[in-house]
């Protein structure tokens, strides 16, 4: 639901409880996961709860973390789906940063950018569940910057 997974999702859903997944997942309307289906929340929604949880524990423990993403076996679908389709895209590599923001951005434009025509599914389903909004909402709140130098370490 979430569009992509990364540091910002890690951070909000990973870290999140069964009624704070339920929280997110309904924006702030359910704690109760009895009533998780019913409560879904439309996307956009969806995304600025996720950025509202993530924001919280980077707010926490500022200056303490380092985000590690791995752009193996690249999906269409969540980890959490028990019948997710198999990898879409080659595996690009792995990136850091103290920034979970940025490492998000990166990994993101590292897939629009790539030459990989298993690409155009995974574009898709980012676009469809409006991926890219998280940023916009880390960004308003402080949680990061979408600025960022990529360096590559061979």
């Amino acid at each position: 639901m979430g569009g992509f997974g990364g540091a910002l999702k890690q951070l909000s859903i990973g870290f999140g409880s069964r009624k704070g997944k339920t929280l997110m997942h309904s924006a702030g309307k359910s704690s109760n996961p009895d009533d998780f289906v019913k409560n879904i929340c439309p996307d956009k929604e969806f995304k600025e709860a996720m950025a509202d949880c993530a924001y919280s524990v980077v707010n926490k423990f500022r200056g303490k973390m380092v985000f590690i993403n791995v752009m193996k076996n690249i999906s269409i679908d969540c980890d959490c789906d028990g019948k997710a389709k198999p990898p879409r895209m080659k595996d690009i590599g792995i990136l850091s940063s103290t920034d979970p923001v940025a490492i998000d951005k990166a990994c993101i434009d590292l897939i629009y950018n790539s030459e990989d025509p298993g690409k155009k599914q995974l574009i898709e389903r980012i676009e469809s569940k409006l991926g890219p909004h998280i940023f916009e909402c880390s960004v308003q709140l402080g949680t990061g910057s979408t600025d960022y130098e990529l360096i590559n370490i061979d």
